[in-house]
């Protein structure tokens, strides 16, 4: 499928970015640069990112986080095969990676080998965690997010549970972009690349900072978000008409008399008990149970209708295949069409972000294993015969030869 072109060259147009990822963490970095406008080479095996054929919670890994990438498919472990991706290395501005240190420096593609051939590339790293006692484990998402109290944070007392996203993976990769910018800004003053790196471990630190300097400043632990003390009076889950769930919140004094006056609890309103949030707070062991009895026979729509009209915070309780539909996104043009390697039609959520009142679309649909490789060694000087052998000798995959 082909994508229209921006109206304008997006912020990154010009910038190379040559990567060497797989799984979440990587592939993220390089998805939000080539959102942003960069020519990403997506570096593969010859077997490919395993990622392509992962089951489960696993399966939109590949189409997601490898849009607007292209992919040459090499063998890097032959000598032949590192001499392309040296070659194109050179006419890079950017090299990122998520592997094992030890696996970049076997094939000579680590940063200390690197940099003493150009000395203005930008050379990102994707890690379990930053240089220091615990650099030599192997981490995983959910293993930083047990040991990093996170998934305290989100389980219920005694029962630990990760979030229901790869938000550390997913995170890191975009810091890793967000620093590779900073040293493309650096470089303008400096002339010179540097190491940009980044972690799980201390990404999910980052996202529990705000627990820690809870405790810091009130002296208690903070309690897990199932058993935590609300800041809000009203600001829960609840089960209404026909089993159906709506997420209500009433934050502040104002929003409380909206509230009571949308609904007609003017007893609520005038009882002294709940004349501030910091009363309704104290008063949630009585004051909940009340408004649950009150509002079940209310249908979730209804609800949501009444909240809407009035500015009150609320929403609906929605299973991630249901955002396909969302109006919103849609109309907003949230969900771009894409097409899977596999030929299949489908959508995928954009950045969450807008530059210039235009969103940051799809310009290359995740691509196919290989399937760039002959036009990227043509643009390096590769004669048609020299990728031919290299093809035949299988070091290089180019499909539709």
């Amino acid at each position: 499928m082909s994508h229209p072109e921006p109206h304008k060259p997006l912020p990154l147009a010009g910038v190379r970015v040559v990567e060497f990822t797989h799984m979440v963490m990587g592939p993220t970095c390089g998805m939000a640069l080539g959102d942003l406008g960069a020519d990403v080479i997506k570096v593969e095996p010859l077997t490919g990112d395993s990622t392509r054929r992962l089951l489960g919670s696993g399966a939109g890994f590949y189409p997601l986080f490898n849009r607007n990438k292209k992919s040459l498919a090499i063998d890097l472990h032959s000598a032949q095969g590192r001499e392309v991706v040296l070659r194109l290395i050179a006419t890079a501005d950017i090299v990122s990676e998520n592997f094992k240190t030890e696996t970049m420096q076997k094939l000579g593609l680590d940063y200390a080998t690197l940099s003493k051939l150009d000395e203005r590339l930008i050379y990102v790293s994707h890690k379990g965690f930053l240089p220091g006692p615990y650099d030599h484990r192997t981490a995983l998402d959910e293993v930083v997010q047990m040991m990093g109290g996170l998934a305290y944070m989100t389980g219920r007392p005694g029962d630990p549970l990760r979030a229901g996203s790869s938000v550390n993976d997913i995170m890191g990769g975009l810091f890793g972009a967000m620093g590779a910018m900073a040293a493309l800004m650096q470089r303008q003053q400096t002339g010179k690349g540097q190491e940009v790196q980044a972690a799980l471990f201390e990404n999910n630190i980052f996202l529990v900072a705000q627990h820690m300097l809870q405790f810091a400043v009130t002296g208690k632990a903070a309690a897990p978000m199932p058993e935590k003390i609300s800041p809000w009076g009203i600001y829960d889950v609840f089960k209404v008409k026909d089993g159906a769930q709506i997420f209500l919140a009433v934050v502040g004094d104002t929003q409380w008399r909206v509230f009571c006056e949308a609904f007609g609890f003017a007893d609520l309103f005038a009882d002294v008990r709940l004349a501030s949030n910091n009363d309704r707070v104290l008063a949630r062991s009585w004051l909940i149970p009340l408004l649950r009895e009150r509002l079940v026979e209310q249908s979730a729509t209804a609800l949501a209708r009444v909240f809407e009209q009035h500015g009150l915070p609320f929403a609906p309780i929605t299973d991630p295949q249901h955002l396909f539909e969302d109006p919103h996104l849609q109309a907003t043009g949230g969900l771009a069409p894409m097409t899977l390697p596999d030929g299949r039609q489908t959508a995928t959520p954009l950045l969450p972000l807008m530059l210039d009142g235009q969103r940051l679309g799809l310009r290359l649909d995740p691509p196919r294993l290989g399937q760039h490789g002959r036009e990227l060694l043509q643009s390096l000087g590769y004669a048609d015969e020299e990728i031919s052998a290299l093809v035949d000798a299988g070091v290089l995959l180019a499909p539709g030869d």
